[in-house]
C-alpha cells in the first residue's frame, strides 16, 4: 500500500507540474500573439493563439485527472519577457522541445509504472500535440528568418485545434478523425 501511495504522490506532482507548465505556456503565448500582431506578423499571432488554445486544453485535461486523484489543481503564473516575434517563436520552440524531449517522456514513464491510465492518456495527448507545435514554430521561425514577405506568417491564418487533446493543424480536415485521440475532425476549433 505504501508503494501505491508513493506512485500516486509522484503522479499528482507530475500532473501539477504539467498543469502549471501548460497554464504558463497559455499566458505566454497570448502575450506573444499580441506582440506578433503589433509587429505585423498576423500569421505568427494566429499560431500563438492556436498553440495557446491547445495548452489551455492540456491544462484542463491535467486538472481533471488531478481532481480524479483527489487533489486540487494549483498553479503560479510566472513573469516572462516579451521580445521580438522571432525571439518569442524561438522561446516557444524551446519550451515545446523541452516538453517533448524531457518532461512528458519522464511523466509518461512514471504514469506507466504507476499503471495510471488517466495520467498516461493526458500526458500522451499533450506530448503529441506539442510535436505539432514544435513543427509549426520551426516553420514560422524559418519564414521570419527568410524575410516572410508574402508568406502565411504575415497574414491572419487559420489553425485547427482538437478540443479533446489539443492536436493542432494548419490544414482543414486533415483527417476524418484526430490522429492523436480519434475525435471527429468536424469538432475541431478554428483559431485565427
Amino acid at each position: 500500500m505504501q508503494v501505491a501511495a508513493q506512485e500516486s504522490t509522484s503522479t499528482i506532482a507530475n500532473l501539477q507540474a504539467a498543469f502549471e507548465g501548460e497554464s504558463n505556456a497559455y499566458a505566454k503565448y497570448m502575450a506573444y500573439a499580441a506582440k506578433a500582431d503589433a509587429d505585423g506578423l498576423h500569421g505568427a499571432a494566429s499560431l500563438f493563439r492556436a498553440a495557446g488554445r491547445a495548452e489551455q486544453i492540456h491544462a484542463g485535461n491535467h486538472a481533471r485527472v488531478i481532481g480524479q486523484l483527489g487533489a486540487k489543481p494549483t498553479r503560479t503564473i510566472h513573469t516572462f519577457k516579451i521580445a521580438s516575434t522571432l525571439e518569442n517563436l524561438k522561446d516557444a520552440l524551446a519550451g515545446e522541445n523541452y516538453e517533448i524531449e524531457k518532461m512528458y517522456p519522464e511523466f509518461i514513464a512514471e504514469a506507466t509504472a504507476a499503471k495510471n491510465q488517466a495520467a498516461l492518456r493526458t500526458f500522451h495527448f499533450a506530448m503529441e500535440a506539442e510535436k505539432t507545435h514544435a513543427r509549426l514554430y520551426s516553420e514560422a521561425i524559418a519564414l521570419v528568418q527568410g524575410g516572410a514577405k508574402g508568406k502565411w506568417i504575415e497574414t491572419a491564418h487559420e489553425f485547427y485545434v482538437c478540443p479533446v487533446c489539443g492536436y493542432t493543424s494548419e490544414t482543414p480536415e486533415e483527417h476524418e478523425h484526430c490522429p492523436v485521440c480519434n475525435a471527429l475532425w468536424t469538432k475541431f476549433e478554428t483559431i485565427d
